[in-house]
């Protein structure tokens, strides 16, 4: 006899505890299936690892620079396992957390591998449990939620060893930094590692296919990036199709073709961050007849697949693969189910790169802007004119916004400097409530603040800037 539900939810990451909890609160029986650890990749093996590993860099340069604020200490120097361990505290934690939210909101934690099979309704769970045995669950709606994974090319080596080729799972926990080493890559992934273990001493150099670094990214973002990165000493390739990777005596070589030049570069390990593939493998979806498109599942606006009552959200569902978007989705998906009024999807979503400097952004890039052939207004603000930036030291970046100049709304909004992902939920909020240049100019932004400058870009794109 099948355990019943109104709802299971397979996979516990941002969008799976999410969309649990959002499930319950609306009276909701629901179980959640695990295979790993609850908060999924991102608390345990993602988000929130890497920016406590991106904390400690940040601290650990940031002491090479104590004379600049009139201050000094004798020598610096790092425990790399202590570093790590701090990470992997943070994550547990976390994770911890999440188990008392289920247990809060009297959601079932089913620990195990589940798949699916063809049931009377919606498909039937069949959870292979971790204590051994097996247990079949059943429910009105299913909604997978299994996120995704690194990418991988095995056919020219890039795919992890377990030694010295690593994706982000093995690049959280090495016993060493490396001295040198290869980042390939230039997305958020690859660049926070290569922020990371540049700020503790290592050589870094990263590759990209692309013609420019962070390529999703407004392009004079992805050119500030690049020469603020490269001022920390980190090295690029850019325009470069990686034609083999692999293990040498002492560490590894990567073959690479560059404007129709082959180069051979060597490192003590290689870094592989060419994206994500969705997990939809071993859940049983060729023989529900579950469409699957480039490696995703195949959902309508409400995350409904083809196959009725069940469901899929977040990165299983495709781009962009971005924790809050998975949670996003999950709340609408399971508020439709239970026949709520749509919560707003076209909301936009934003970025953020938490490397030294940060980058964040949300909307239309100029480019795209221009495609759609709008009439465009630009507004760019430096914070090396910032009150706040200058007192703290953190001068680089800028911020620069996109609007309609026909109807005044905003279209997009591109940052680059200390402490813009904080900053972002502003424009965010904007273009949500399509506020337009009037509401941006009379908001009243606090002083001194590095907030400012998103007031400051916003008059500069209608030629009322007022500090420059």
């Amino acid at each position: 006899m099948a355990d019943s539900f109104d709802v299971i939810v397979i996979g516990s990451g941002p969008g799976g505890y999410v969309t649990a909890i959002r499930a319950s609160q609306l009276g909701l029986k629901t179980a959640i299936v695990e295979r790993e650890a609850l908060g999924g990749i991102c608390l345990n093996w993602g988000c929130i690892p890497t920016k406590a590993l991106l904390k400690s860099g940040e601290v650990y340069e940031q002491l090479g620079h104590l004379e600049a604020y009139g201050l000094a200490v004798q020598g610096r120097s790092y425990d790399f396992s202590k570093v790590i361990e701090r990470s992997r505290a943070v994550a547990k934690q976390l994770s911890s957390g999440v188990a008392f939210l289920m247990k809060k909101h009297k959601i079932e934690v089913v620990d195990g591998t589940a798949r699916l099979e063809k049931g009377q309704g919606a498909p039937t769970v069949v959870v292979d449990l971790k204590a051994g045995g097996s247990r079949k669950l059943t429910a009105k709606s299913v909604i997978l939620a299994t996120g995704a994974r690194a990418r991988t090319i095995p056919a020219v080596g890039l795919a992890p060893d377990g030694d010295r080729i690593w994706t982000y799972r093995e690049a959280l926990v090495p016993k060493a930094a490396p001295k040198t080493l290869l980042v390939v890559g230039s997305g958020a992934i690859g660049i926070e590692f290569a922020s990371f273990y540049r700020a503790l001493g290592s050589e870094v150099t990263v590759i990209e296919a692309l013609p420019r670094i962070v390529p999703v990214e407004d392009e004079e973002v992805s050119k500030a990036a690049q020469k603020a990165f490269e001022k920390r000493g980190i090295k690029f390739r850019i325009g470069a199709k990686v034609t083999k990777l692999a293990r040498a005596k002492t560490g590894v070589t990567l073959d690479l073709e560059a404007g129709g030049k082959a180069e051979t570069l060597t490192a003590d390990v290689a870094i592989v961050a060419v994206g994500i593939d969705g997990n939809v493998e071993n859940l049983g979806l060729e023989a529900l007849g579950v469409k699957v498109d480039r490696g995703h599942v195949v959902t309508d606006p409400h995350g409904a697949t083809n196959v009725p009552g069940l469901y899929a959200i977040g990165d299983v569902a495709g781009p962009p693969w971005l924790a809050h978007k998975a949670s996003h989705e999950g709340v609408h998906c399971v508020e439709h189910i239970a026949g709520l009024p749509s919560s707003n999807l076209t909301s936009p979503v934003p970025g953020c790169t938490y490397a030294q400097p940060q980058i964040a952004s949300v909307g239309l890039t100029e480019a795209q802007a221009r495609d759609k052939g709008l009439d465009v207004k630009v507004g760019r603000f430096p914070f090396r004119v910032n009150g706040k930036a200058i007192a703290s030291g953190e001068v680089e970046g800028f911020v620069k916004t996109v609007f309609d100049g026909k109807t005044g709304a905003l279209l997009g909004a591109h940052m680059i400097g200390a402490e813009v992902t904080e900053m972002v939920q502003g424009f965010a909020l904007a273009i949500t409530m399509e506020a337009t240049e009037a509401e941006l100019q009379a908001t009243i932004y606090p002083h001194p603040t590095m907030s400012e400058a998103m007031h400051e870009a916003s008059l500069d794109a209608f030629g009322r800037v007022l500090h420059i």
